[in-house]
C-alpha cells in the first residue's frame, strides 16, 4: 500500500511539474507573439513615416502629370512609390498614398488599386489600409466628411456618400468603372478583430466640383 502512494505522489509531482513547464512555455510564446505584432506595428509605422515624407516631397513639386503619364492619359507611378498624400481632415490624418496594394505596399501606407483611376481621370479611385494602422479611426468617418487626395498634378476633394460592410471575398465593389469619378476607400473589418478579418469596411466618397 506504501509503494502505491509513494507512486501516487511521484506521479502527482512530476504532473506538477510539467504543467508549470508548459505554462513558462506558453507565457514565453505569449510575449513572442505579443512582441512580434509589436515590432510589425513599429515596423509599419516607420515605413509609412518614411513613405510620407517621399510624398510630401512629391507632391511639393511643381504640379506634373506628364511624369508617369501614359500614351493613353492615364497617371501610373511605379509599383511600390509613393506618389501621393491622403488627408482626411475629421481625422487630422495626413496618410502616404503607395502604388499597389500588395503586403509590402500597404506596409508604407495606403495603396492605391493598380488598375483603378487616379483623380481627374472619371472613374473608380481605389484605396485600400490596414485597419491597425493607417485606417485605425477610420470608422470614426461620417457621411458629409471629406477626404482630399494630393498628386503631383493637383488637389482633388471627396465627399462621403455612404459606408458598407462586406464579405472579404466580394470583389463586386470594385467595378473599375469609367463613367464618373468615385473614391471607394477599403479596410478590413471588424476593426478590432485579431487574425485574418472576415469582411471589408468599404467607404463610398464622390468628387466634389469646384
Amino acid at each position: 500500500m506504501l509503494n502505491y502512494v509513494i507512486i501516487f505522489i511521484t506521479l502527482k509531482e512530476s504532473v506538477v511539474v510539467i504543467v508549470k513547464k508548459l505554462s513558462y512555455l506558453l507565457i514565453v510564446i505569449g510575449l513572442g507573439i505579443v512582441g512580434y505584432a509589436g515590432w510589425e506595428i513599429f515596423d509599419t509605422k516607420m515605413q509609412t513615416s518614411n513613405s510620407l515624407a517621399e510624398a510630401k516631397s512629391i507632391v511639393e513639386s511643381p504640379p506634373d502629370k506628364e511624369i508617369y503619364k501614359e500614351e493613353d492619359g492615364t497617371f501610373k507611378p511605379p509599383i511600390g512609390e509613393a506618389i501621393g498624400i491622403l488627408h482626411i481632415p475629421r481625422l487630422n490624418a495626413d496618410l502616404p498614398i503607395v502604388e499597389g496594394t500588395d503586403p509590402d505596399d500597404l506596409e508604407k501606407g495606403v495603396g492605391h488599386y493598380k488598375g483603378s483611376y487616379y483623380p481627374d481621370e472619371n472613374g473608380q479611385i481605389v484605396l485600400s489600409g490596414h485597419r491597425d494602422t493607417v485606417f485605425r479611426k477610420a470608422g470614426e468617418l461620417e457621411v458629409g466628411d471629406t477626404f482630399e487626395v494630393i498628386v503631383p498634378y493637383g488637389n482633388f476633394e471627396y465627399e462621403i456618400t455612404e459606408t458598407k460592410i462586406v464579405e472579404a471575398d466580394d470583389l463586386s465593389i470594385i467595378t473599375l468603372q469609367n463613367e464618373y469619378e468615385e473614391l471607394l476607400v477599403t479596410t478590413c473589418y471588424p476593426f478590432s478583430y485579431v487574425g485574418n478579418a472576415p469582411q471589408r469596411y468599404i467607404i463610398y466618397a464622390k468628387k466634389k466640383e469646384v
